[in-house]
């Protein structure tokens, strides 16, 4: 009988031990697991933005005139007299012919209103668009448009956009110099902390946008043109890096 209880002593004690044995390694590989996952989080997420300073090379300028009459054949040959004077006047600011082009004209109709005794009405509408490469000479004929007015056309719309058409070109070192500066970013945010940037865990590349050289920052913006031909190429990079 003594034999059987202490026989059973031991196994109790063997599972006993088993069991310290198990929590022990559990509670160290839990321990450990989070030590790692601890690890994992830590990283810093960074910006780097890249700017150039351009000129734009496109100049685009829609001149939109029109006239109204009681009858179609005089606002017909109005518009065209106003159509001659434009191309005269681009003539005169050094605009070539080739970047001279007619892109539409229109003509409504406005039924009478007996009532009132006023006659039907025709309305002849053109646009002449200029589209060239001497930014400069656009832009300085531009801002003479009031020599249209005193020649008599009636301007109804007239707007100016210039476009730079080389981002192609700074694409690949704007790029590589936002990723460096992010890095640069990253290895301050580093040593402030006490710690050592590890390797690029992820990596998002923002829009080129094209603005005003002395407008405001904005990292979507499209490079559609804008209303002055000094313009700033920007893009921004979004890094994660891990930090030892």
């Amino acid at each position: 009988m003594f034999q059987i209880l202490q026989d059973n002593r031991a196994v109790v004690l063997g599972a006993v031990a088993i069991g310290a044995a198990g929590l022990v390694a559990s509670g160290y590989l839990l321990g450990d697991g989070l030590r790692r996952a601890k690890a994992a989080e830590r990283e810093v997420t960074v910006r780097g933005v890249s700017e150039r300073d351009v000129t734009a090379n496109l100049a685009t300028w829609s001149i939109q005139f029109s006239n109204t009459a009681t009858d179609f054949g005089s606002a017909e040959r109005s518009v065209g007299q106003q159509a001659e004077a434009v191309r005269a006047f681009l003539a005169k600011a050094g605009i070539k012919t080739s970047d001279v082009t007619d892109t539409g004209v229109s003509l409504s109709r406005e039924a009478p209103d007996y009532s009132n005794n006023r006659p039907e009405r025709f309305t002849v509408s053109r646009t002449i668009q200029v589209r060239t490469g001497d930014v400069m000479r656009a832009r300085t004929a531009y801002a003479q448009q009031a020599d249209l007015l005193r020649a008599g056309v009636e301007m109804s719309s007239n707007s100016i956009s210039y476009s730079f058409t080389g981002l192609n070109a700074l694409k690949p070192q704007m790029i590589a110099e936002a990723n460096k500066n992010a890095r640069v970013s990253a290895e301050q945010f580093a040593k402030d902390s006490g710690a050592d940037v590890g390797k690029m865990k992820s990596a998002s590349q923002g829009y080129f946008s094209v603005g005003a050289r002395d407008g405001e920052d904005c990292d979507d913006c499209g490079s559609g043109g804008g209303s002055t031909p000094f313009q700033k190429v920007r893009v921004v990079t979004t890094i994660s890096y891990d930090l030892g």
